[in-house]
Formats: structure tokens, sequence, C-alpha cells
């Protein structure tokens, strides 16, 4: 009884601070001005274009950012030179990769063999020796050293010929 004698006070103080309307009119005026506004319609969601598949066929040229070949020297090359890359020959994984994207990080020597330790853009480390292949052009290791290997790649002129063009790449300074 006695929890209800205080309860009563309580409550009914409770519901004459809620029933006190003329506090928030201005709160009252606006959402009944918002509900007799007319509603709007919403546009339909538009028709999906079906997908088409971009096939990216300059793959196998050279890159903006490479330095290309001097074209004299092209011209020379292609007349004195029948090369082309063996493009029936099974690709090995680091040729998925641009040869300025892989990284030398070490060297290991397993039974008299030098194998270069190559890390990839996607944190990967790989193994590779003489005769292995890496980079997008066709890049074939014709020498693995203590800190760097060498490299021969196969590209287009631009044309329909093919010129090789050696490069190196040296061990990582780890950063």
């Amino acid at each position: 009884m006695r929890y209800l004698r205080l309860a009563i006070p309580v409550l009914s103080t409770t519901l004459f601070a809620c029933s006190n309307s003329g506090q928030y009119a201005d709160i009252d005026a606006f959402v009944a001005e918002k509900r007799a506004a007319p509603s709007g319609v919403i546009e339909p969601i538009p028709a999906l274009q079906a997908y088409r598949a971009f096939t990216y066929t300059a793959s196998g040229l050279r890159g903006p950012f490479t330095q290309p070949v001097d074209v004299k020297e092209i011209a020379r090359l292609e007349a004195s030179s029948n090369v082309k890359p063996n493009l029936e020959r099974e690709r090995e994984y680091l040729e998925s990769f641009s040869i300025d994207a892989l990284k030398m990080v070490g060297t290991v020597r397993l039974n008299k063999v030098l194998w270069a330790l190559m890390k990839t853009p996607d944190g990967g480390v790989h193994r590779v020796k003489q005769n292995n292949y890496l980079g997008r052009n066709h890049g074939k290791i014709m020498k693995v050293g203590d800190n760097f290997i060498s490299v021969v790649e196969i590209v287009s002129t631009g044309g329909e010929g093919w010129v090789e063009r050696p490069r190196s790449l040296e061990l990582s300074s780890g950063k």
C-alpha cells in the first residue's frame, strides 16, 4: 500500500508532463505540413544492360612506361634476325607478371645448381634457374649470378617482327 501511495503521484506527474503538447506545437505543425504534402512517385529501376566481356589483346605489346627500342636499331635487328617467341611453349608462372614487378631477393645453391629467389607482387617467393622464363615478354633467364640474373626478352617491334632485348635484375636491398 505504501508503494501505491508513492506510485500515484509519480505516474500523475509523468502523465501531466507528457500531455503538455503546447510546448511542441512547432514540431507538430512541421509534421502535419509534411504529411499534408503530396507524396512523390518513385521511378522504377532502370533495366540492366547485359555485360559485354572485354578481351585485352595488347598484352604482348610493349608497355607504355617501358623504354622503346630505337627505330633504326629495330630495322637493323629485324633485317638481320629471324627471332620469334615459341608461342606453343607452356608458359611458366612468373611469366604472368611484368618483369619490373618482380624482385630478386636472394639465391640458393641446390645440387650444384644456383637458383635465384624471385618475389612476386602478391608476396610469394619462387625459385628460378638458368633457362627458366619470367616476365610478360618471353624473358628467358640466360645466367644466374650471386647478386643478379641476366634475361633476354623477345619483344615485338610493333609490326610482325621480333627483337631480342637483354635485361638484368639485381639483388634487391630488401625494401
